[in-house]
């Protein structure tokens, strides 16, 4: 009994140790795990200078708080808790040795050297937390002393008074009152200091000199190495570049492909003209802000209802010649895209690009314009010579020039820009003082001149104007018209109302473009009723093999005397609906009568139909022109804002 008692007595000790020894590792593992965590989150309250720094290197910039030596000191709690667990454990470990076996003894000798290499390595780590804990207090009294004194230079800047930078402090004084009024300011680091203010002022706009005490070392602008224009020979990834969502970009689109084989013999042929001479590749942002919601986006509605469309056929053909001349090409038709490409930095567009401007040059019209000044800050006055404006009726410099046009009547909403006027690029030739861009008429090759030439009805009449309100009034001349020809109109009409046209009048409603060259191709007589002015429609007409009729207008129309001219940068006198053709082509191929006088009006219709004429086409308006011209604008014309 007494032999089966001791026996049970050991094997319950045995159990109990051999239980324990397992649990004294697990919590000895937990601990030293919730070390090793806390030791890594106080790290993670540290920024070392290099990035293979340990966490708990002390340097001098640490940029701590009181909340690190919290950790530092829970850090100790826990290791000196842990500590009176492990001497529990061996008390109560030592006094049941005295009645342990042989066997018993020969295993507690080993736990216990086991348990003292881990207390000796426990006590090691917190002496080791205890010293970085001293250090760490030490760097972050030194820190927070150093924060104080940066904070009071931070809040303590002078306003520098530097005659190279007269406007210094009247800046300084408006970004006191009104540097919270656009969220752009707080982008670039403002925070209501007066330090902040001199930054912003001397580093990000040029007002103020830069600060003594900031770091002035400025990178190197490295500028993109020169490329050469090569032409291409295929127009597929313009059409993408254009994309898709408007009826105006599809009618663009649908006009560059069909004029697709033109643009490709055009590029071969100025390619031989210039024998491989060097041409630098241009960066080049094609903004067409008329086309933006913003502006209201007036023209791709119309585009199927019968609306001018000169604008763009205009765009497409520049759009065309300058991805044919090798250029690289963004194109951008929203006020977000455009915010994008630019760099505009959040906010009310009050302040500059946040990187210099990317492109060489920006092909835009005044809607662009108007957008870009109002969201590139001061960038825009800094990268207006960059701006190239496609502006149908030209701007005169005396509605150019800013302070002129104040002093002397001139100011109107699309003017006094400061721009070089040669900055501006029309449609037609009217002044030196712009830069004449034109667009592109088909050109026929001799034999379809030959077929157009022979299949023409002598006494068949199409008229200008495709929307119905520009028949109201006309009745007069119509009806001494109709006596001699047949009129054919391209009126739009909804099926539920037909156009206000006379009856004697065969309308074919709005016709697709290439629908609209075969009814020309026909037609004798291609007469005008003097609206819209210098359109694009009355060159592809007399290329078709049309005679061209059109009203002189006594008094010229202008700006003066005309609603649509008003408010126009132009005081420019249009003495007949499409001065080009009647100045530099005339008769036989355009004839200028008043229409107010019927026998004038009548002798000249009885005079085209006895008239002869092949298809003629001037040069500057054919692909190969274009691409020529707007080839000698990007290579040779410097341009510097007034």
């Amino acid at each position: 009994m007494v032999s089966v008692n001791s026996d049970g007595k050991i094997m319950l000790r045995r159990c109990f140790i051999t239980s324990l020894r397992p649990f004294r590792i697990f919590l000895l593992g937990i601990g030293f795990f919730t070390l090793c965590f806390l030791m890594t989150s106080l790290g993670g309250q540290f920024s070392a200078t290099h990035f293979g720094d340990s966490p708990f290197t002390a340097r001098t910039e640490v940029m701590g708080t009181v909340e690190s030596r919290g950790v530092l000191r829970k850090i100790s709690d826990m290791l000196e808790l842990i500590t009176k667990r492990m001497d529990m454990l061996a008390r109560l470990e030592n006094g049941s040795d005295l009645r342990k076996g042989d066997e018993l003894v020969h295993y507690s000798s080993v736990d216990s050297l086991q348990a003292a290499g881990l207390m000796e390595k426990i006590q090691a780590i917190a002496q080791n937390v205890s010293e970085i804990s001293a250090k760490v207090d030490q760097i972050l009294r030194n820190s927070v002393l150093k924060e104080k004194v940066t904070d009071n230079r931070r809040d303590q800047c002078d306003v520098p008074k530097n005659p190279r930078y007269p406007e210094c402090s009247e800046k300084v004084e408006w970004m006191r009152a009104r540097w919270s009024s656009d969220p752009c300011y707080a982008f670039y680091g403002v925070d209501g200091t007066e330090c902040s203010f001199l930054i912003y002022l001397s580093e990000v706009e040029w007002f103020c000199p830069l600060l003594p005490w900031r770091n002035q070392t400025v990178l190197p602008s490295l500028k993109p190495a020169k490329l050469q224009a090569a032409f291409r020979n295929d127009l597929s990834s313009l059409l993408d570049l254009i994309g898709s969502g408007k009826e105006s970009l599809i009618f663009m689109k649908k006009r560059i492909r069909r004029l697709s084989a033109q643009w490709l013999l055009a590029a071969q042929n100025l390619e031989q003209k210039l024998m491989g001479r060097w041409r630098d590749q241009k960066r080049i942002l094609v903004h067409i802000g008329f086309l933006t919601e913003e502006s209201g986006d007036v023209f791709s509605p119309r585009v199927l209802k019968g609306g001018p469309l000169g604008e763009m056929v205009q765009w497409a053909d520049i759009l065309a010649a300058l991805f044919m001349l090798g250029h690289s090409l963004k194109i951008t038709v929203s006020l977000k895209e455009l915010q994008s490409s630019l760099g505009v930095p959040p906010g009310r567009g009050n302040c500059p690009l946040t990187e210099p401007l990317s492109f060489d040059l920006i092909y835009t019209d005044y809607h662009g314009m108007q957008q870009m000044k109002q969201h590139m800050g001061l960038s825009f006055k800094k990268y207006r010579c960059h701006v190239r404006v496609v502006d149908t009726f030209g701007t005169e410099p005396a509605y150019n020039h800013e302070e002129y046009a104040t002093l002397h009547g001139y100011r109107t909403n699309w003017g006094y820009w400061n721009l070089n006027p040669q900055q501006f690029m029309t449609m037609f030739p009217h002044t030196p003082d712009n830069s004449f861009v034109g667009f592109v008429s088909e050109e026929l090759n001799m034999t379809e001149k030959q077929s157009v030439m022979m299949n023409k009805v002598s006494n068949m009449a199409v008229v200008y104007g495709k929307d119905a309100s520009m028949w109201k009034g006309k009745e007069k001349f119509l009806a001494i018209l109709n006596k001699h020809m047949e009129i054919h109109g391209t009126v739009y009409y909804e099926s539920q109302r037909p156009p206000e046209v006379p009856p004697f009048v065969k309308n074919h409603g709005l016709l697709p473009q290439q629908e609209l060259q075969q009814l020309l191709k026909k037609a004798k007589l291609f007469i005008g009723f003097g609206f819209p002015y210098e359109g694009p429609a009355p060159l592809e007409a007399i290329a078709n093999g049309c005679i061209f009729l059109q009203p002189r207008f006594e008094p010229p129309h202008s700006s003066l005397n005309h609603d649509f001219f008003r408010g126009k940068p132009t005081s420019r006198e249009v003495s007949s609906q499409h001065p080009y053709v009647e100045h530099f082509i005339g008769e036989p191929h355009a004839w200028t009568v008043d229409y107010n006088n019927s026998k004038q009006f009548e002798d000249a219709v009885k005079a085209i139909m006895r008239t002869k004429v092949e298809p003629y086409l001037p040069y500057e308006y054919t692909c190969e022109g274009m691409m020529e011209r707007l080839h000698a604008y990007i290579q040779h014309q410097v341009q510097h804002p007034l």
